[in-house]
């Protein structure tokens, strides 16, 4: 393969009628790279080949239409959070130096200019090695920062998923996730179209309309992370399901294969930084599946080394060029991230069962994710600075109900001020939302910097719990 652009348009060109985009608003690819080819043209207009843009925008087959155009035009994309608010987008951005933010008014003209011929663009030319995509990370290793991940990059989680899934041209593929994240855009949507299979999307996930949308579009293979797959298994039955035809998933679970009737399942481990995923595990409805069948990730990739050093910190390195991203983005430009051997530390926990088989732990680093978002920890904490009456205060978490973590407020305050808390809370982004305040009498911190030790927090004795939800 040369790049994402190309090997695009060639599967437009010999399977022009595969579907793409969400399931109420399918497009043939054909149409889509027409479209997309007449985009970028407009996009060049404004900007060199090279030059960045950012994608901030919710799900929907413009946004498809927009990405692929991104990569037409040569123009590498950042693929970032629309519900981040604009101060906490603008100090993201910063360090990339966009020339160009699509926000969704942009993206909604993604078919305004007509359809074009791709032939001439330069995106066509593209370096194999040339950086596609950044993408945010969920700030595991640290804070938060931009992968650059190249076409290679892609190609190669590509065929390590499609392998795993055993996909095919015949398939229809469904992740209905933000195009944001790594699981919904490399698993779902780039997985499925350099295999020859239809890639859909939703605009937005439902549980209630999730099986009859499976059912009515003829499944076959799901692309899903914890959150919903928890969601299903408590909103929706057996009988909801009926008639589906998926017959493996991503995101292994053994209760869910079973109530569901989905006969295969795959689970893995990887991140935005480390390959997409690195390893991969292949389960059988009929295998004795563990209940934490989502951590094992399972043999490693052949082109990615891996190690797990003697405090349980995981550790990746490519044996080619690509297997992982690039490196961070930094106003200096890309920093590796590699120690002088190669090695990336992820900041994650596991262990090694057997002499190629990893099982994950637990995230290393103090970070909040919601639903797979990262909960920027100070730009909530500044925020609900304003509220007066509380003396002292930190975020944190707790195990929430569907396996995904929920940010907790600790707060030194005599009286606590519910109502003024309930309201500043509010006009935050629904994922970075405090569910309780916990009142304590102090919060622990670090004897010489201050800083809060917010792995202690949930051994503060608490006077009073409210729980905002």
């Amino acid at each position: 393969m040369t790049n994402l652009a190309a090997a695009i348009v060639n599967q437009a060109r010999t399977r022009p009628g595969l579907r793409i985009g969400t399931v109420d608003d399918q497009l043939d690819l054909a149409e889509v790279v027409a479209l997309a080819a007449g985009r970028a043209a407009q996009l060049l207009d404004e900007l060199q080949p090279g030059r960045r843009v950012a994608l901030v925008a919710p799900t929907s087959t413009d946004y498809v239409v927009t990405w692929l155009a991104c990569l037409l035009a040569g123009t590498p994309v950042a693929l970032v959070n629309p519900t981040y608010p604009d101060e906490l987008l603008d100090r993201m951005l910063a360090p990339l130096a966009p020339d160009l933010v699509l926000g969704g008014a942009e993206v909604a003209q993604a078919r305004a200019a007509g359809r074009a011929d791709p032939s001439t663009l330069p995106g066509l030319d593209a370096d194999r090695f040339a950086v596609a995509s950044y993408m945010h990370t969920s700030g595991t290793t640290g804070p938060p920062k931009f992968c650059a991940q190249t076409h290679d990059y892609f190609a190669r989680m590509a065929s390590a998923m499609a392998g795993a899934l055993d996909l095919s041209p015949e398939d229809r593929v469904l992740a209905p996730l933000p195009l944001f994240h790594i699981n919904p855009m490399g698993y779902g949507i780039i997985t499925a179209l350099l295999t020859g299979a239809d890639a859909l999307t939703v605009a937005k996930f439902s549980a209630s309309g999730f099986w009859p949308t499976v059912v009515d579009e003829r499944i076959g293979v799901l692309v899903l992370h914890a959150p919903p797959v928890e969601i299903l298994k408590k909103a929706t039955t057996a009988a909801d399901a009926d008639g589906h035809q998926v017959r493996t998933m991503f995101y292994a679970d053994g209760a869910f294969l079973r109530r569901f009737g989905v006969p295969a399942a795959v689970s893995g481990y990887g991140s935005t930084e480390a390959g997409g995923v690195t390893h991969l595990r292949r389960w059988s409805a009929g295998d004795d599946i563990p209940a934490d069948a989502s951590r094992h990730g399972g043999p490693g990739r052949a082109d990615i080394d891996w190690r797990v050093n003697e405090h349980g910190t995981i550790f990746v390195r490519e044996r080619e060029h690509a297997a992982l991203f690039d490196g961070y983005v930094t106003p200096d430009g890309l920093d590796s991230a590699r120690d002088a051997d190669g090695w990336f530390d992820t900041g994650d926990l596991g262990r090694a069962d057997g002499d190629d088989y990893l099982v994950f732990l637990e995230r290393g680093a103090e970070s909040i994710r919601v639903k797979g978002e990262f909960v920027p920890i100070p730009y909530v904490e500044n925020h609900l600075a304003a509220v007066e009456g509380i003396a002292d205060h930190a975020i944190w978490k707790r195990k929430g109900a569907l396996v995904d973590e929920e940010v907790v407020l600790y707060a030194v305050a005599d009286p606590l001020p519910v109502q003024q808390l309930r309201d500043r809370i509010a006009a935050l982004p629904a994922f970075m939302r405090p569910v309780a305040v916990a009142r304590v009498v102090a919060l622990p911190r670090d004897a010489a910097a201050g800083k809060v030790q917010r792995r202690l927090l949930a051994e503060r004795p608490v006077l009073d719990w409210v729980e905002l939800t």
